[in-house]
């Protein structure tokens, strides 16, 4: 796993070095600047773009507080409050803050809170990377985000047929999925080919795309498969 990206705030210079030297022993955290006072953390911040940044709460000027309320959403960190007061804890988890660490530190407790930043992390990344298989997805099949989301809470074993059942004229011509090769649309029909052999099928691209495997098949353009 990548260590993660992070800077430390604090206007005690003492107290900054001392976390510094903790987090920089530690491989799950690459320190990228240290600040000492609200004014710096949001010019770090907008230069650095950490994942993770260990705040103070009381410093001069800005407070931590100050600092987030200042930040975008689309460029906030996750946070992990270190302070010498215990009084802010509840104000801290209402800015959904990582971890809340008193000073002085306990080794242990700086651990637990630095795992937590980890897992949060890979929560988000996994969110990140759904949205963006179902962004490509939706533009592959033309589906909707809730057409996709109903697709994908589907039993797989029922959402994807191993054959597809073709009527040609009065029979009925089963074609194993496995021995497709492409699909290509002609007008109302898709033209199913399979096996050195084409079968007409009246159904639309996008009813049709639904019944293949996404993993063994692709919609490269709007008429084929």
């Amino acid at each position: 796993m990548d260590p993660i990206k992070a800077i430390v705030v604090d206007d005690e210079q003492l107290a900054r070095r001392g976390l510094m030297l903790r987090l920089e022993a530690s491989d799950k955290v690459k320190i990228l600047a240290q600040c000492a006072d609200g004014e710096q953390a949001l010019q770090a911040i907008a230069e650095y773009q950490p994942e993770l940044v260990f705040l103070d709460i009381q410093m001069p000027g800005l407070n931590g507080f100050d600092v987030i309320a200042r930040l975008q959403a689309d460029e906030m960190p996750m946070i992990i409050f270190v302070t010498a007061f215990d009084q802010y804890a509840l104000d801290a988890f209402k800015v959904h803050a990582v971890d809340y660490l008193l000073k002085p530190i306990d080794d242990e407790r700086l651990e637990e809170a630095i795992d937590r930043a980890l897992a949060q992390r890979a929560t988000r990344d996994a969110v990140n990377s759904k949205d963006k298989l179902m962004g490509m997805m939706m533009e592959m099949t033309g589906s909707s985000a809730l057409e996709m989301e109903n697709l994908l809470q589907q039993n797989p074993a029922e959402q994807y047929p191993d054959t597809l059942n073709i009527k040609d004229g009065s029979d009925i011509v089963r074609v194993n999925i496995n021995d497709i090769e492409w699909v290509d649309a002609a007008g109302d029909y898709m033209c199913i080919h399979a096996g050195g052999q084409t079968h007409i099928m009246r159904k639309t691209m996008k009813e049709l795309a639904g019944l293949l495997k996404p993993e063994r098949f692709i919609r490269i353009h709007r008429s084929t498969i």
